[in-house]
């Protein structure tokens, strides 16, 4: 007789891959966002379980803003090889050079907002009638507003008051034409699960998630990776620092924090003890306080 005792994390990922596998059985032609981060990441893991011993149903699209971590795309494409899935790149350099969208300027100029053209405009070109991305409801104000299966109208916007119930696990993904959906299997966790889970998983990260040593620029109470991309200001600060990235995105708005944490248990003690959210050193979310809403109605992640 089995003395397993089924756990909290057990029932997140059972969750998830039930919400993978509707997905897989309702669309035609879904992807899945990759980002190269922890959450993108978790959800290639939870698609590999879900489908083995099949390989992976779904292609990959990475929206590529051209400020890339190399740490991330080096590890994007290891992944990609060691699944044998198909990527896809959607270029924001290419849409900006093709006038499709106007770069912003100024000292804290961002891709991020452009991201949305290039993603509606991949998913257009590729015909895909859903999309699976891994943001979580505890990430952010809007994102709490997420269904798992979140309709987008034919153009692409989001309308949080025109969602659809979902009861007893019942996902309505129908839909007419040009419109899709985008699929959140992960909305339930919180990043103190994704952590634990990686831990228990062996998932591999890219190293950007643990403590090292690099050029840094510190602009009033953010600590920026030092590139080419960003340009220092007149009080900014250029230093060394120890460092790791609690998420990972566009390096010019992508804040570290100071930690000495690197493995796995640590990271995990110290995001335990933190008093602030993943995303409060992105810098494109403190722009205002619906900056995401505002992002998400128009057809960003």
């Amino acid at each position: 007789m089995s003395s397993y005792i089924f756990t909290h994390l057990d029932e997140l990922e059972s969750e998830s891959i039930f919400v993978l596998r509707e997905t897989f059985a309702q669309f035609e032609n879904p992807c899945l966002l990759f980002s190269g981060g922890k959450d993108s990441i978790l959800v290639a893991h939870l698609a590999k379980k879900a489908f083995y011993p099949s390989k992976i149903p779904f292609t990959f699209l990475h929206i590529d803003t051209g400020h890339n971590f190399i740490e991330t795309i080096d590890f994007r494409d290891k992944l990609v090889n060691e699944l044998a899935v198909n990527l896809l790149v959607g270029s924001v350099q290419q849409s900006i050079d093709e006038g499709k969208v106007i770069e912003e300027k100024g000292q804290n100029a961002s891709r991020n907002r452009a991201q949305s053209v290039t993603l509606l405009e991949s998913i257009e070109k590729n015909k895909f009638d859903a999309a699976i991305g891994g943001a979580r409801r505890d990430e952010e104000k809007a994102r709490a507003k997420e269904r798992f299966f979140s309709h987008r109208d034919d153009f692409g916007q989001w309308n949080p008051k025109n969602q659809r119930p979902e009861l007893w696990n019942i996902f309505n993904g129908k839909k007419q034409l040009g419109e899709h959906f985008r699929i959140f299997p992960i909305s339930n966790w919180t990043e103190m699960d994704v952590w634990n889970y990686i831990l228990r998983e062996k998932i591999e990260l890219p190293s950007l998630y643990f403590s090292h040593e690099r050029e840094v620029v510190i602009r009033e109470d953010m600590i920026l990776a030092n590139s080419e991309f960003i340009k220092p200001l007149t009080n900014d600060v250029v230093k060394n620092e120890i460092v790791r990235f609690r998420t990972i995105g566009d390096l010019t708005i992508t804040g570290a924090v100071r930690s000495t944490a690197i493995t796995l248990q640590e990271i995990i003690n110290e995001v335990s003890m933190a008093r602030e959210t993943e995303r409060g050193n992105r810098a494109d979310d403190q722009r205002s306080e619906a900056s995401m809403e505002e992002r998400k109605k128009e057809g960003y992640f």
